[in-house]
């Protein structure tokens, strides 16, 4: 399947039938994500020879990411943007057909398997805000890219209710019907990519081999440094203070179900304001709303470090995933006007690997920086590096 098609000049957003065929795909698809973010951690409850190994496979998945997205990066430069999502399609289809095994057979090792599968298809759909960038005019870019994160607004409702009505699908073996519904989700979301077409650059393939030399002199380029640097302690710092909040509550004091209800609205603030992020950055450019989302982050952790009440923990992690989508949106735009057609695929998967990267240490730290140190010192933790990359956004100056 392949995408190398002639297609008509880009158009705006709103008009524009492959960016719709993007948008559907990409909402239906990462139905997924906020169902293994519940799945991980309880699967590996049950299936682990310690209770201390419950979190390994939500951290395969992140590593199999980190490991994945410069691959999957190449592999769309060669082949095209349909194929690669396609490959990443597959790979959740199989990743929740081991994950259902896995607790059929009551086998852990499967069931890192399935993680490790799973986490390499939740990489590869990170690259629909670029596709969507990719199908429109360069005016819309910021648009296309805002709109496309907004399917994660609505995984956030969808997914969990998934996995609700199908945990027990197949009881008695728990959790295996949620696995099973990842597969069927995958399916669905498979089929608006067959009416879209998005730009192949195949031909300048070759080129975009870059040596670490050539590759090396294009990421020291000021707004390709910047999106970088940006991108990666917006992420970095998200999952930081993200991942061990429940930890950190339930350590407070606090019930399992205030946590969640804690997490489920940070999850919101990080994708609602995608409806009118674009439209921003339109008016404003790239470097003000990065500036914004840094600064942003930057109060998260303030609030997060003056206190432990309910309204402290609200606040902090509302104002992080606002913080977030101003910043990584601002990231991707600034990254997606920086780099040529030939340069694209080895930079953009150059980028998405950095900043899985950020995000892997991150999540493997902060558990244990929280238990060391606690909760509050972590959130002070993070306000050097956002400092740092907030200073240099600001000298780097509006990129050209």
């Amino acid at each position: 399947m392949s995408d190398s098609s002639p297609i008509d000049p880009p158009v705006p957003a709103p008009s524009n039938a492959n960016f719709v065929g993007l948008l559907a795909a990409n909402t239906i698809l990462t139905a997924a994500m906020p169902m293994l973010i519940i799945l991980g951690g309880l699967a590996g409850l049950l299936l682990a020879p310690s209770p201390t190994l419950a979190t390994l496979p939500p951290s395969v998945q992140t590593f199999a990411g980190l490991v994945a997205t410069g691959p999957l990066s190449l592999l769309m430069g060669r082949y095209g943007r349909r194929v690669g999502f396609v490959v990443g399609g597959t790979l959740a289809i199989a990743g929740g057909t081991t994950g259902a095994l896995a607790l059929a057979w009551s086998n852990f090792a499967l069931l890192l398997a399935a993680h490790a599968a799973l986490g390499a298809a939740l990489a590869c759909y990170l690259y629909f805000r670029f596709a969507a960038a990719e199908v429109v005019s360069e005016s819309w870019q910021p648009v296309a890219i805002s709109l496309v994160l907004t399917s994660g607004l609505i995984a956030a409702f969808v997914g969990p209710q998934v996995f609700i009505w199908t945990k027990d699908l197949f009881a008695p073996i728990p959790l295996a019907g949620a696995y099973a519904a990842i597969c069927a989700i995958t399916l669905v979301g498979l089929l608006p990519l067959a009416f879209v077409r998005v730009p192949c650059v195949t031909v300048q393939v070759s080129r975009s081999r870059l040596d670490r030399a050539a590759l090396l002199a294009i990421l020291r380029r000021g707004p390709v440094l910047t999106a970088v640097i940006a991108g990666a302690v917006s992420q970095g710092i998200m999952v930081l203070l993200m991942a061990p909040t429940p930890l950190a509550m339930t350590g407070a004091g606090y019930s399992e179900a205030l946590a969640g209800d804690v997490v489920r609205w940070h999850v919101v603030a990080m994708f609602a304001p995608s409806f009118f992020t674009g439209f921003v950055i339109k008016r404003f450019g790239t470097v003000p709303v990065v500036v914004t989302g840094l600064a942003l982050l930057v109060a998260s952790a303030l609030v997060a470090a003056s206190g432990v009440s309910s309204h402290h923990f609200y606040g902090a992690l509302i104002v992080l995933g606002i913080g977030w989508n101003f910043g990584f949106i601002g990231a991707t735009t600034m990254l997606a006007s920086a780099v040529s057609a030939d340069e694209r695929a080895v930079v953009q998967g150059t980028n998405d690997t950095l900043i899985a990267l950020a995000a892997t240490i991150c999540v493997f730290a902060s558990g244990a920086i929280v238990v060391e140190y606690g909760w509050t010192n972590l959130a002070l933790a993070s306000l050097p590096v956002l400092a740092v990359a907030l200073l240099w956004v600001l000298m780097s100056g509006r990129p050209s």
